[in-house]
């Protein structure tokens, strides 16, 4: 009995003495839990400047869904042509006037080369910007396709007080173009123009060096030819010279007299 005794307190002390250390071990893992608690690296602060660390920004990915959407949105889309744009006209007053057939999503318009805005303002005209032609997106192409029908060669405006009121519009609905294809003539129209801008650079340098090769060697000339004639100074000598200071031979040939007849009996045979 005593032994059985003894055999349940010591399993009794080895169950309190397991149960002691996990609640010790809960306390520690409580004490760091709080410790990172109060350690949050988001909320590290500069020592020195007294300023808190930004966080990074997470970067959105998109969806495919959204993606198909908006490429569907663009393919509902139409677009109209303007061959002429009249003077004081703006694309923000483009897109006022159009936006009656339907809502407009984009304008571009063209403007007029720099050098014609400088003629027409030497010659007494106005110096504002003009532009030649433009482009004009609408959301959808029923709407687009019925504003090219119903303006075109029509006034812009039936106000009489309007600049605009004896211009007509020019404008045609282009069937199958898309904005990509504007954007890719106007990348592909900026790089022709660099590439020529470039090229006339490049014969300006060949021309530039050309020329101050031929000044060097024109000096180093000079200098040869002023050399020698002071070489030919201190020698002393004479005769024909060049202008290299060479003295050059002259040949003497021998010339016959014409035959001129007979002076006494003034006969000559040239009748």
């Amino acid at each position: 009995m005593k032994r059985r005794r003894d055999e349940e307190e010591s399993s009794i002390e080895g169950y309190a003495s397991v149960d002691d250390d996990a609640s010790a071990a809960n306390d520690a893992d409580d004490a760091k839990s709080a410790n990172e608690e109060e350690e949050d690296p988001t909320d590290i602060h500069d020592d020195t400047n007294d300023k808190p660390i930004e966080k990074k920004k997470k970067v959105r990915k998109l969806k495919v869904s959204t993606t198909e959407d908006f490429n569907a949105k663009l393919q509902k889309r139409g677009i109209v042509y303007l061959s002429r744009v009249p003077p004081r006209m703006t694309p923000s007053k483009v897109k006022t006037l159009l936006s009656d057939f339907g809502t407009v999503t984009r304008v571009y318009l063209v403007e007029e080369d720099k050098t014609v805005r400088k003629k027409r303002r030497k010659a007494g005209g106005s110096g504002g910007k003009r532009y030649t032609e433009g482009w004009v997106e609408f959301e959808s192409k029923k709407r687009a396709k019925e504003a090219g029908e119903a303006l075109n060669m029509s006034r812009i405006t039936n106000h009489k007080g309007s600049v605009h009121y004896d211009d007509f519009w020019n404008i045609k609905f282009l069937k199958g173009f898309k904005w990509s294809h504007l954007t890719e003539k106007v990348a592909y129209e900026r790089r022709v123009r660099e590439q020529k801008l470039r090229v006339e650079m490049m014969e300006v340098r060949r021309e530039n060096a050309s020329y101050i090769a031929q000044v060097e060697a024109g000096k180093k000339l000079d200098h040869i030819e002023e050399r020698q004639r002071r070489r030919q100074e201190k020698l002393g000598g004479g005769g024909n010279k060049d202008a290299a200071g060479q003295e050059t031979k002259r040949r003497k040939i021998k010339q016959k007299k014409p035959f001129e007849g007979d002076k006494k009996a003034g006969v000559s045979l040239f009748i």
